[in-house]
C-alpha cells in the first residue's frame, strides 16, 4: 500500500490505507457484486467496499426473492412486458424493459453455469425464478474472490474523491480498526442501495441513502424521487416485510369488521391512522401454507416465537416504510448506467428504476432483476471508462468533496445525531404525511427538513466510528428533501404518489421529474427520454 499524504484531508489521520483500482464499487449487495464481477471480467482491477460484511449485509441477504427469468420466446417475452407495463402508469419504457429481461436471462444462466444451486422442479429441470438471499450472496462473494476482486468488508465510504472534473475514487473508514482508507480509481460504481430511514424493515438498517448524498455532492442529477411513498405490511412485532403472504389474508379493525377496498395498501394505511389493524392468513389452503413455510421461512420465525398460528389466529399489523429501497427514485442514468457526472455510475436501488417499473414499486422480483441487469451494465461501462483513462489516473491530484457531517461550515459541534434522525423520521415515516400526501403537508415537511440541513451542515460532525452515523444522518436529510421537493412538483396522483389535493391521474404529467442540489433543491420536468438531453434542458 502506498501513502496518500498528498490528499490534504487525510494528512491528519492517525492511520490511512490506500489502494488503487481501475473500478471502485461502493456497496456489496447483488448489484454491486454483479458490477464488480463484470468489471473484473473486462480486465479491470476492482476494489469493492461494503458497509457490512459482503454476503450477509443488505436487504437481499436477509430474505428470499423472486426474479424475472423469461426465455427468449416472443410470446413469453411479450407477456412479461405486458405485466410490467400494466403497473408502470405510463412512466416506464419498452426498450428498457426488454433489455433488463434479456440481460437477466443471460446472466442467471451464467450463474447456473458457475454452479449456483437453483431449486429443481419435479421434472428435474432447474427453476431460476427465485433466489434464496443468503445462498445467493454467499455464492457471489465466493465468485468475487475467485475473480480477484479486492473486498473491503466493514468499510463504509464517507465521500467521493474527484480529480480533473471526474470522480476519481472514494474514502472511508474501517469500522473494526477505525483506520481510514482511500481508493483511487478510474471510475466509481454507486451500488449503495436506497434509503429506508432506519424504519426497522428487515435488512435495511444500513440503507440510509449514502450514495444519494455522495452523488448530490458531486452535482449529479436524480429522477423519480417522488416515487418514494412505499410501505409494506408487516406483523407489528416483526420486521419482515414480505407482502406476498398477505394476498391470502383477511384484514379487520379492532372490532373485527373486515376491511374492504380496491387498494389494500391504502385501505390498511387509512385505518392504521385511525386505530389498530389485524390480519389472519385464513385464505391460504394447506398446500399454500406448506409452500409459504418452505419458500419464505423467515416470515414465520416471529410468529413461532410469539406462539401465534398466523393461518388461524389474527395478529396486529403495521406498515413499515421502505423509502427508495422498494421505491423507485434514484440517480438518473443513461442506457449504460452512467450518471450525469463523469466517472460515476449507478446500479441497483441507487439508480432510478423508472425505466423498468414506472411509478410503482418493483417489489422483490423486478427489483432483483434490475440489480442484475444494471449491475452488469454499470460494471462493463465503468471498466471501459477507466481503460480509456489509462493507468495514469492514479496520479491525478484528488480531493474529497464530502460536506455535511464530515466538514461542518460553522463552529458549533453540539448536534446530536439521534435527535436529528428522530426529527427526520417525524417527517418521512407517518402515513398521514408520506403515504397520503398533501400540498400543505409536503411544504411543511420540506421546510422542517431544510432547517435540519442548514443546522447539520453548519455543526454536524462525528469522530472515529461516529462519523459514519453523522454522514448517514446527512444522507437521510438529503434524500428526504429530494423526495419531498419532487413530490411537491407532481400535482396529481399516480402510482405510489398519492396526493390528497390532486387525487386523479393527469395525462399531461406522463413525464419524469429530474432533481438535484444540496443547499438548494431544484426540480424540473424531463425534456426528453435521453438523459443527456434532459440534463442540458
Amino acid at each position: 500500500m502506498s501513502s496518500i499524504s498528498d490528499l490534504p484531508e487525510y494528512r491528519a489521520a492517525a492511520a490511512v490505507s490506500a489502494l488503487e483500482a481501475d473500478v471502485l464499487v461502493l456497496g456489496g449487495g447483488p448489484s454491486g457484486a454483479w458490477a464488480a464481477l463484470t468489471a473484473a471480467a473486462k480486465g479491470a482491477r476492482v476494489v469493492l467496499a461494503d458497509k457490512g460484511f459482503l454476503g450477509t449485509s443488505g436487504a437481499t441477504a436477509a430474505a428470499n426473492t423472486t426474479i424475472i427469468h423469461v426465455p427468449p420466446d416472443p410470446a413469453l417475452r411479450e407477456a412479461a412486458f405486458s405485466r410490467r407495463w400494466a403497473n408502470a402508469f405510463e412512466i416506464a419504457e419498452r426498450g428498457w424493459i426488454d433489455r433488463v429481461i434479456d440481460a437477466t436471462w443471460h446472466n442467471l444462466n451464467r450463474l447456473a453455469d458457475w454452479g449456483y444451486p437453483f431449486p429443481t422442479m419435479e421434472d428435474g429441470s432447474s427453476y431460476r425464478g427465485t433466489m434464496r438471499g443468503p445462498d445467493y450472496m454467499r455464492f457471489l462473494r465466493r465468485r468475487l474472490r475467485k475473480a480477484g476482486v479486492t473486498i473491503l468488508d466493514q468499510s463504509p465510504a464517507l465521500e467521493l474523491l474527484v480529480a480533473e472534473g471526474s470522480v476519481a475514487g472514494a474514502a472511508g473508514i474501517d469500522r473494526v480498526s477505525g483506520e481510514r482508507w482511500a481508493v483511487r480509481a478510474g471510475a466509481v460504481v454507486l451500488a449503495t442501495g436506497g434509503c429506508a430511514f432506519l424504519s426497522k424493515a428487515l435488512g435495511t438498517n444500513g440503507l440510509t441513502g449514502d450514495g444519494t448524498l455522495f452523488a448530490a455532492e458531486a452535482g449529479a442529477v436524480f429522477s423519480g424521487m417522488e416515487w418514494s411513498g412505499h410501505y409494506s405490511v408487516s406483523a407489528a412485532f416483526a420486521s419482515v416485510t414480505k407482502g406476498i403472504v398477505y394476498f391470502w389474508g383477511t384484514f379487520t379493525d379492532a372490532d373485527g369488521n373486515v376491511l374492504a377496498g380496491r387498494d389494500r395498501q391504502s385501505t390498511v394505511a387509512q385505518k392504521l391512522i385511525d386505530g389498530p389493524v389485524y390480519a389472519v392468513l385464513d385464505k391460504a389452503s394447506p398446500r399454500i401454507q406448506e409452500g409459504m413455510r418452505k419458500g419464505q421461512p423467515n416470515i414465520f420465525l416471529p410468529f413461532d416465537r410469539m406462539g401465534i398460528d398466523p393461518f388461524t389466529q389474527r395478529f396486529p399489523v403495521t406498515l413499515r416504510y421502505e423509502g427508495t429501497v422498494r421505491g423507485v427514485g434514484g440517480l438518473a442514468i443513461d442506457e449504460d448506467c452512467a450518471t450525469s457526472v463523469p466517472g460515476l455510475y449507478a446500479a441497483g436501488d441507487a439508480a432510478s428504476r423508472e425505466n423498468l417499473v414506472g411509478a410503482t414499486s418493483g417489489g422483490g422480483g423486478p427489483n432483483a432483476t434490475w440489480a442484475v441487469a444494471s449491475g452488469v451494465w454499470a460494471g462493463q461501462t465503468a471498466a471501459a471508462f477507466a481503460a480509456r483513462l489509462g493507468r495514469h489516473h492514479a496520479s491525478r491530484k484528488a480531493r474529497g468533496i464530502g460536506g455535511n457531517g464530515l466538514r461542518p461550515t460553522g463552529t458549533s459541534r453540539d448536534l446530536d445525531t439521534g435527535e436529528i434522525v428522530a426529527a427526520i423520521q417525524r417527517e418521512v415515516l407517518p402515513l398521514d404525511k408520506n403515504f397520503f400526501r398533501s400540498e400543505r403537508g409536503l411544504t411543511d415537511s420540506l421546510g422542517n427538513l431544510d432547517g435540519l440541513w442548514r443546522d447539520s451542515a453548519a455543526g454536524l460532525v462525528g469522530t472515529g466510528p461516529s462519523i459514519v452515523r453523522a454522514r448517514e444522518t446527512a444522507a437521510m436529510i438529503a434524500t428526504s428533501r429530494l423526495m419531498f421537493a419532487s413530490a411537491l412538483e407532481r400535482r396529481e396522483s399516480r402510482g405510489m404518489h398519492r396526493h390528497r389535493d390532486y387525487p386523479t391521474l393527469d395525462p399531461a404529467q406522463s413525464r419524469r421529474l429530474l432533481s438535484g442540489g444540496l443547499d438548494r433543491i431544484w426540480v424540473r420536468p424531463e425534456a426528453g427520454t435521453i438523459l443527456k438531453e434532459a440534463i442540458a434542458s
